[in-house]
């Protein structure tokens, strides 16, 4: 038998040479289907390393209060099942209580709040997050982290204090991109007031809604002035603004605004997972845009003018007045960066482009790693091409910085940051909530894809794990 053809063998040479490389990088970005949060990537200390015990307090011992009578006590039920769209017809998608939005909750500032969830058909399985409010670590709601997701027939119980006044929302954070979407979401509010309205937007398939309704909405106004409480549930960024009158910005997710001044002739916008409340003349009807489409809430009797999104934007990096943070940035304990980029690769087995964290693609990224007391700085950085809404679960975070340019207004306080390509922010807070928490872009398919990593104390541990056979896919 005669050997192969010479231009055969250097064929088959170099096929194994392309093939070789690009099987060892598809091997080696497959995501393990039981992968603990503490074996996860690599340790960042921003420092001097700290002691990072891994046999300490557990997350489940970092609960609300264990006793006491609730004072605000709701049941929901959540299923998977066709609802209607008030304006625009029925939709298969996701309920709570057969509602999409869920049930709103109102509690007063210092509330015992008590959710019993139970899980009547998702096959996922479920959770829920309660986004922007700083509770105890147990109560966070993040699959395979926190709990795991909650099974068809079974049900889970949050307990915590709603310490902070403001604006809030909720929803599940197990394959969030695809249940928050098609509906698993609702509004929490803190220490409303007489002069509220709520609009919570969200877009179910394309359709774009408020408080979960398509068209023009109307809203009688509350008194001559009221206070707009807007959420932005969806995943990317959104311009909104005031049409027949001027306003004020009065709080950012969740916390006021010190001085805030007239605003006329420009837009706010609101980041994924974001919200503002905007304080408003409502003697006459005005019209709120909602980033532009057939979608507006009117508030108020009679017409309302309709015009077009402003060219000008708030800028909360100098809006308001500037005041005391209660600690130093500058004499931080620790100090990281969260570059994010993209490269072309495999995640998971698929081919494509993919985001990276300080170069490093998921689940081999930097584990952010506190002790409570600690003053972090951390520098975020976006060269990735698109933007990112990034979200820290467990804290506020003040802005510094934008681009180099300081901070001069109103401590600008927040917990879903909007970072544009080519944008870097400083950020400084105070780690005084101990547990292991989710910092990740809240443009959840996103996080699907892997913009996700960790903030974790010293001494903290999980025994929950991503995927394994409660199927966790905290996103």
């Amino acid at each position: 038998m005669r050997p192969p053809p010479r231009r055969v063998l250097i064929g088959i040479v170099a096929t194994i040479a392309i093939l070789a490389p690009l099987g060892f990088f598809w091997q080696r970005s497959l995501v393990p289907n039981d992968l603990s949060p503490m074996a996860m990537g690599y340790a960042d200390y921003g420092g001097p390393v700290s002691a990072h015990a891994h046999h300490g307090t557990d997350v489940s011992q970092l609960t609300g209060p264990a006793d006491g009578k609730p004072d605000v006590a709701v049941e929901f039920v959540a299923r998977k099942e066709r609802f209607e769209i008030p304006g625009r017809g029925s939709i298969d998608g996701y309920t709570l209580n057969h509602t999409s939005p869920g049930p709103r909750i109102v509690a007063k500032q210092g509330d015992l709040v008590q959710v019993t969830l139970r899980n009547e058909n998702v096959a996922d399985g479920i959770t829920l997050h309660w986004h922007g409010v700083d509770v105890p670590n147990a109560e966070d709601g993040v699959a395979g982290v926190t709990q795991d997701a909650v099974p068809p027939g079974k049900s889970y119980v949050y307990r915590f204090v709603a310490k902070d006044a403001g604006t809030y929302w909720y929803h599940s954070h197990q394959v969030s991109h695809e249940q928050v979407q098609k509906g698993l979401y609702g509004v929490l509010i803190v220490q409303p007031t007489a002069t509220d309205v709520v609009a919570a937007v969200h877009t179910y398939d394309k359709v774009r809604t408020v408080n979960g309704e398509y068209g023009e909405r109307r809203v009688k106004a509350p008194g001559p002035l009221t206070r707009l409480r807007l959420i932005n549930t969806d995943n990317g960024p959104m311009p909104i603004w005031v049409d027949g009158a001027s306003y004020k910005v009065v709080a950012v997710d969740g916390t006021d605004v010190d001085a805030p001044t007239e605003v006329s002739g420009k837009a706010v916008l609101v980041t994924a997972g974001g919200r503002v409340d905007l304080e408003i003349p409502t003697t006459k009807a005005v019209r709120i845009g909602l980033g532009g489409g057939p979608t507006t809430l009117v508030i108020g009797d009679g017409d309302a003018p309709a015009g077009t999104e402003p060219r000008d934007r708030v800028d909360l990096l100098t809006y308001g007045a500037s005041k005391p943070l209660g600690f130093d940035p500058a004499k931080a304990t620790r100090a990281f960066r969260y570059d994010i980029g993209r490269r072309i690769g495999f995640f998971d087995g698929k081919p494509g482009l993919w985001w990276t964290i300080n170069g490093h693609q998921y689940p081999d990224v930097p584990m952010f790693v506190v002790s409570e007391g600690d003053i972090v700085r951390m520098t975020i950085k976006n060269s990735s091409g698109q933007v990112h809404p990034m979200h820290l679960h467990g804290h506020h975070i003040v802005v510094l910085s934008r681009d180099g340019v300081r901070a001069t207004g109103s401590p600008w306080w927040t917990d879903s940051l909007n970072v544009e390509d080519k944008e870097t922010y400083e950020v400084a807070f105070v780690a005084d909530n101990p547990g292991i928490w989710m910092d990740h872009c809240h443009n959840l398919p996103h996080a699907a894809q892997g913009l996700v990593t960790h903030l974790m104390y010293t001494g903290v541990t999980t025994n929950h794990h991503l995927g394994g056979d409660p199927n966790n896919q905290p996103e």
